[in-house]
Formats: C-alpha cells, sequence, structure tokens
C-alpha cells in the first residue's frame, strides 16, 4: 500500500494508485508470467513498431512486471530502458528479474507518468503495452510523454479495441452477469480509454505528436492451460463482479465461466479472440 515514500500523484489518478498499489497489482505481480503469457501474440510485431536502436533511450510507461522494459533493454544495448508504474509490487518483482537477468542498464521507478518531472527532449522512444490506458487526464499525461521525448522521437502503444471486438470481454462479463445487469464502466479510465481511433488522433495531436497511425492487430488472448486453471485465473482478476450476488448466483455465474472456457479450450490451452490497436505517433 501506499506510503510516505510515495511519488507525487495526480488526483485524477488516485484511484487507479489504490487499485495497481493495492490489491490488483499485487495479484498481476504474483501472475506476471501469466498476463504476459497472455498477449504474448502481440509481442512480436509491437517491438518491431517499436524498433529500438542500439543506442536508443526507452520509456517504458505502465510498466507493470518489466517483461517490455527489458526486452527494450536487451535492444538497447549501448542506450538504457526506464520502465514507470504505480505499482510497488511490480515495480520491485521488474527490479528482481532484471537483476537476475543481469541487465545493468535498465532502470524501475515508482512515478505517475502523468506529473512525473521526466527529462525533457530525453527518449528516443516511449512505448506502453496496454499500460497508457488509464491516465484521469490524458491530455495532461500524453503532453507529458510527449515532452520526454526528442524531436522526432516515437511513441508506440498497444492498447485495446472496442469490447465488442474483444470475444473475451465480452464473454467473461456476460458468464459474470448470471442474468442480471452489470453496471456499466466508467467513461474514463478504463482498458477501452484508448479505443476510438478518431478520439486518438485528436488526443495526440493535441499533445504535440504528429504522423498518429493506428494499425488493426487480431491475435488470440492466452487464459489458462485447461478449463480449471483458465476459471480459476479469471475468476480472481474479475472476481468483483462477483461480490454482490448471494452463493446460488455466484455458483451459477461460475459455472457459466467454466462453460465459457470449456468453449474455447485448444490444445494450446484456453484461448479467445482478442483486437488490439498498435499506434504510432512522432513528436514534432
Amino acid at each position: 500500500m501506499t506510503d510516505s515514500n510515495t511519488p507525487p500523484i495526480d488526483p485524477s489518478n488516485q484511484e487507479q494508485l489504490r487499485a495497481w498499489d493495492g490489491d490488483q497489482g499485487a495479484y498481476w505481480a504474483a501472475r506476471a508470467d501469466r498476463f504476459n503469457e497472455g498477449v504474448a501474440s502481440y509481442h512480436d510485431e509491437f517491438f518491431a513498431a517499436a524498433a529500438i536502436e542500439p543506442t536508443a533511450r526507452v520509456l517504458d510507461i505502465g510498466c507493470g512486471s518489466g517483461q517490455t522494459t527489458r526486452d527494450a533493454a536487451r535492444r538497447a544495448k549501448k542506450g538504457w530502458a526506464l520502465g514507470v508504474d504505480l505499482s510497488t509490487r511490480m515495480i520491485e518483482l521488474a527490479r528482481r528479474l532484471a537483476a537476475r537477468e543481469q541487465l545493468a542498464n535498465v532502470t524501475f521507478e515508482q512515478v505517475d507518468a502523468q506529473v512525473h518531472a521526466f527529462p525533457e527532449e530525453c527518449f528516443d522512444v516511449a512505448i506502453s503495452r496496454h499500460g497508457a490506458m488509464f491516465f484521469g487526464d490524458a491530455p495532461a499525461a500524453f503532453a507529458n510523454i510527449a515532452r520526454a521525448l526528442r524531436r522526432g522521437g516515437r511513441l508506440v502503444l498497444l492498447t485495446w479495441q472496442p469490447s465488442d471486438r474483444n470475444e473475451w470481454t465480452t464473454a467473461f462479463r456476460t458468464a459474470f452477469a448470471a442474468g442480471r445487469e452489470l453496471p456499466a464502466r466508467p467513461a474514463t479510465p478504463n482498458p477501452a480509454s484508448l479505443s476510438d481511433p478518431d478520439q486518438v488522433r485528436e488526443l495526440l495531436t493535441s499533445a504535440g505528436l504528429t504522423d498518429v497511425r493506428l494499425a488493426d492487430l487480431r491475435a488470440p488472448m492466452y487464459f489458462g492451460r485447461d478449463v480449471d486453471d483458465a476459471t480459476e485465473f479469471i475468476s480472481g482478476q474479475f472476481g468483483w463482479m462477483l461480490n454482490d450476488l448471494d452463493a446460488d448466483t455466484r455458483a451459477r455465474a461460475l459455472d457459466n465461466l467454466r462453460a465459457s472456457m470449456a468453449d474455447h479450450l485448444t490444445e494450446h490451452g484456453v484461448r479467445y479472440g482478442s483486437a488490439a490497436w498498435l499506434i504510432q505517433a512522432r513528436r514534432a
């Protein structure tokens, strides 16, 4: 949880801090490998777009347990990479993994990228794999990140497309609903906050970025080796949807989830269709 060592956090991001520096961050840290495996199908295209040069200085926004930061550092052999996140536990894990992998050109800091005083015109590339969707004030956040990029520096993001194009989100919400109406997600911040291409172009352009491009990526997401494994993982991640249910309805919701998992069991584990935007932009 937070303490006196917590860095400055914008008031609009306090709820995100409570989640990512609390139970949600702890859950992700404890299952870091599973979350990385889940989106592994996007990894190669994401890094191909990032095109990190050996001398590059890389900023990884919402780095989590640091897989993308460490992979960036490996590509920037004569440069370095900085990963930032709100979660104390994930930052601590990222540091341990970097030390285990003997990566000397990577560092991790717990900061709010929306307001952190990054050195101006410092980074060649800023990347974020599903980490830039949760800012309370997205215009301020991307303006701050743009200032940290050198002239001509690049921003590369992986974000989710709308929920109706992501089979997994629709299937899980339907299962957990158990026949009731689930509350709608808040307009922002949420995982779909960067899902509208027109809004993304306007947001990034207003932040001082140019040449904004979105590529449509589709890939299967992995959720577990079998039905039991995947059901346990997802019921833990989205268990808040079950909190207001009585015992019978909760059991029905979990049965629904297991049935959905069984329908999506393949020889490579439980997999659902997903859709992401690969977003690229450049500082003017």
